[in-house]
């Protein structure tokens, strides 16, 4: 059995355990740390901490007369500084931003801030360049959601030509769904920050709740500033987040946008599943990030790979670039990995492998509309060895996602072929390859391109999909016209070419391919 180090710093690592499973390891390993137990883990993507910097390691998991072992060395470190030095309380009472605030910002380069056990109340605290922070066990950010004592960042702002990002002049602030707007500051807050590290067993918590004073209450309605993400990154490079827990977000929990470098590690992401657009981690217009081992419960997509709408400036709507999610688990939100629907810019290799799925009303998602623009090309998107349980409906491709104030009008819902313009979204590669689907309710599959640009190829390789025994009616996709419907075939239109090797249907009522405007269809049985 191998074990192997995936990501590591000064005093804590994620390793991960390759035996075939997803995310779960079945019964229990024991975990040794240099000979000496350090508790027992069933993921399959391990986080451990309590590490000394510079410092070698031997890990060995041991289970049933199994064996897997592997080498820390940890990075180095110059300074600790102790949130309660500077005057932190961490009882939930008094306001401690202040006090991190300082601790962040007098730490050296290299250097550790330590946020140990407490509840430490917040409003934002701002990222530093070159630090790590670790967020203990027992230590919770608990976020002040009083919006008149909150700061938040204005809409763009523009400069000389030649600065800002790209050179744009153009400098990216507040944003909102894809759009420039005012936007409160999240707990988190990123800008330009580089070579940051944020780890631990702690918690960060938005406190948003329906209360008629907090974040959910009356949540489409923008009071102030937009509500903030939890945590926001912009412009950011080689940023790290590890074993920590995110819950209760007043919106999207973890927004990285124009960003690079990224990893997230064995993260605990968290929410009611009622609870308003708060979407788990979504990466906007970002170039090679790294979603692995972690957990997401959320009330809306779990992840959703994003690049702006065509309202933005081009240059802060590049395409979304090299990305791999590897080894989640996602469960009762509603898509658990959805590409767009603010994809103005495109997306250019995705990865998205070894994951399991429970309870999402979609699984596989991609929604875009006419107006998203010339540059939404979706292409070298790959979906992987993943299982479905409990999924209203798995795959979905939805070229008529009626979001925004315009998107139920005829321009975007028309079915005829309308003239390609500036405006013509593309829809270009698909495949989802050894794909398990149990117990789905309302249809293997709902694909539609749009009838002037179909989708040119979409590929299944080894797919099964079966429904459960009390299959219940559900809408598969949020277009106008789309009615509810229950063990639905596979349903697509618009489309170039569909290829179908050995896809296994089981317990459609009716027929099992419901194709129209498909050019080619292969099947290999």
């Amino acid at each position: 059995m191998q074990l192997s180090v995936t990501w590591k710093c000064a005093r804590a690592a994620v390793v991960e355990l390759h035996d075939g499973n997803l995310f779960k390891t079945g019964e229990p390993w024991q975990i040794f740390i240099n000979d000496v137990p350090r508790g027992e883990t069933d993921r399959v993507v391990t986080y451990i901490d309590n590490l000394e910097p510079q410092t070698v390691y031997r890990v060995r998991f041991e289970r049933d007369g199994e064996v897997a072992t592997t080498v820390i060395v940890t990075e180095d470190e110059t300074f600790t500084l102790d949130v309660r030095a500077f005057g932190a309380a961490g009882d939930g009472v008094r306001d401690d931003t202040t006090s991190l605030q300082a601790a962040i910002m007098a730490c050296p380069e290299k250097g550790r801030v330590l946020i140990p056990a407490g509840d430490y109340l917040i409003s934002t605290l701002f990222l530093k360049s070159g630090i790590s922070i670790e967020l203990a066990e027992g230590a919770t950010l608990k976020a002040r959601f009083d919006r008149e004592n909150l700061a938040y960042l204005p809409e763009n702002i523009e400069g000389v030509p030649g600065t800002g990002y790209a050179g744009s002049g153009i400098l990216p602030m507040g944003t909102w769904e894809g759009e420039s707007r005012r936007m409160f500051c999240g707990a988190i807050m990123g800008l330009s920050v580089n070579d940051t590290v944020i780890y631990g067993h702690g918690v960060i918590d938005g406190q948003a709740s329906f209360d008629e004073d907090n974040w959910w209450f009356e949540a489409k309605r923008i009071r102030i500033a937009a509500r903030p993400r939890l945590i926001f990154l912009s412009e950011c490079k080689n940023m790290n987040f590890a074993g920590i827990t995110v819950r209760n977000s007043p919106s999207w929990n973890i927004h990285p946008v124009l960003s690079s470098r990224l990893g997230f590690w064995c993260l605990n992401i968290e929410g009611p599943k009622v609870s308003p657009n708060t979407d788990g981690l979504d990466p906007e217009s970002c170039c090679s990030v790294t979603i692995k081992g972690c957990h997401f419960s959320v009330g809306d997509d779990c992840i959703a790979v994003k690049s702006g709408k065509l309202s933005m400036p081009r240059a802060l709507r590049p395409p979304c670039r090299d990305l791999l999610i590897e080894q989640c688990y996602m469960h009762d939100g509603h898509g658990s990995i959805t590409v767009g629907s603010e994809i103005s810019g495109g997306v250019c290799g995705l990865t998205a492998r070894n994951c399991l799925f429970e309870r999402t009303d979609r699984g596989l998602r991609v929604k875009t509309r006419r107006g998203r623009g010339k540059d939404s090309v979706v292409v070298g998107v790959c979906f992987e060895n993943i299982k479905m349980d409990s999924v209203l409906t798995p795959f979905v491709v939805n070229s008529f996602y009626f979001c925004d104030p315009d998107g139920k009008s005829e321009y975007v819902q028309c079915r005829d072929a309308l003239p390609m313009d500036d405006r013509t979204p593309k829809v270009a590669s698909l495949v989802f390859k050894d794909i398990e689907v149990n117990n789905c309710h309302a249809a293997a599959a709902y694909v539609t391109g749009l009838p002037e640009s179909r989708i040119d190829m979409l590929e299944l390789h080894n797919v099964h999909v079966d429904f459960a025994e009390d299959a219940q009616p559900s809408v598969p996709a949020m277009a106008c016209g789309v009615d509810e419907m229950c063990r639905a075939g596979f349903i697509a239109e618009h489309v170039g070419t569909l290829l179908l090797d050995h896809v296994n249907i089981e317990g459609v009522d009716g027929d099992e391919l419901v194709l129209d405007d498909v050019n080619k269809v292969e099947r290999i049985a």
